[in-house]
C-alpha cells in the first residue's frame, strides 16, 4: 500500500518484515502505549526534546489529548503549533528514535500493564498470532519493551504495523488490512482512536481500560468487548476472540 507520507510517494506507514500473510492468519494487533505498557509520565516530553534538538526552538506548554495519535501526527501538529517547517518531520522523527533509548531506560523505563505476559500467552494458546499496531516507530517499540523487560519475540514483527510515518491512525490499519487480506485481524487497544482506526477497515476492536480512557468511554466505541485490564478481563477477551 503506497501512501504520500513525508512527501515521498513510496513511503509507507507500516514496515512489515516480509509482506502479506501467506496463509489464513488469525492475528491480534496490539497497541503499545496504555495497552501493553503503562503510559509514562515523561513520554510526551520526548517529542519536544526532539523538536528542540533539530530546530533550536524551545517548546513550552502542555499537550493534552494526544493519546491514540501516531508519532508522525503528534510531531506534525506540534511543528505547526510552533510555527516550524513541516518538512522537519523526518528529522524530528529520527531524533525521537535516538532519544527514546535513554528515554525508556533506568528510572524512565516503562512498566507493563497488568496481566500482559499472561494475556500474550493465552492469546497464542488460543491459536492467534500476536502482532503490533502502534503509533510508534519500530525502534521506539523495541526500546520501550527492553526497558519494561518484555521480550520482542513475543510478537510477529513480520505482521506488525507502525505509525512513525502515518499522519492518521487509520492509515496504519488500511495498510495492515491490505497486508493481511484473507486473514482475521483484531485490534486490541486502550483509546477510542484505536476503535475508529479499526472501524475504518472493518476490523473488530477489543478495548482495555488501562490507559487514560474509562470503561464507560470505551463502551461508546464499536468494541466487541471492553475490559478493565488483562487480569480480570482476560476471560472476556478470549471469549470475544472465540466468536470470530
Amino acid at each position: 500500500m503506497t501512501l504520500p507520507i513525508f512527501g515521498q510517494e513510496d513511503a509507507r506507514p507500516v514496515r512489515p518484515g516480509s509482506g502479506g500473510a501467506t496463509n489464513r492468519t488469525r492475528i491480534v494487533l496490539w497497541d503499545v502505549d496504555g495497552t501493553i505498557l503503562r503510559n509514562g509520565g515523561r513520554a510526551g516530553l520526548l517529542y519536544d526534546d526532539a523538536i528542540r534538538d533539530v530546530s533550536g526552538f524551545e517548546p513550552v506548554g502542555a499537550h493534552p489529548g494526544e493519546h491514540g495519535k501516531t508519532d508522525a501526527q503528534i510531531i506534525s501538529e506540534r511543528l505547526t503549533e510552533y510555527g516550524l517547517d513541516p518538512a522537519l518531520l523526518p528529522r524530528v522523527s529520527a531524533r525521537l528514535d535516538e532519544l527514546s533509548e535513554a528515554g525508556n531506560a533506568g528510572p524512565s523505563a516503562r512498566q507493563l500493564a497488568p496481566g500482559v505476559p499472561e494475556a500474550l500467552a493465552a492469546v497464542a494458546d488460543a491459536g492467534w498470532v500476536n502482532g503490533l499496531l502502534t503509533g510508534n516507530s519500530p525502534a521506539r517499540v523495541r526500546f520501550k519493551f527492553a526497558g519494561a523487560g518484555l521480550p520482542v519475540d513475543r510478537f510477529d514483527w513480520a505482521h506488525s504495523y507502525f505509525g512513525d510515518r502515518a499522519l492518521v491512525r487509520s492509515d496504519i490499519t488500511r495498510a495492515a488490512a491490505q497486508d493481511l487480506a484473507g486473514s482475521t485481524a483484531v485490534i486490541l487497544g486502550d483509546t477510542p482512536s484505536d476503535g475508529s482506526a479499526a472501524d475504518a477497515v472493518g476490523f473488530p476492536f477489543i478495548a482495555v481500560a488501562t490507559g487514560v480512557f474509562s470503561e464507560d468511554v470505551l463502551r461508546e466505541t464499536s468494541a466487541i468487548a471492553v475490559v478493565p485490564d488483562l487480569v480480570e478481563g482476560l476471560p472476556a477477551v478470549l471469549a470475544a476472540l472465540a466468536t470470530l
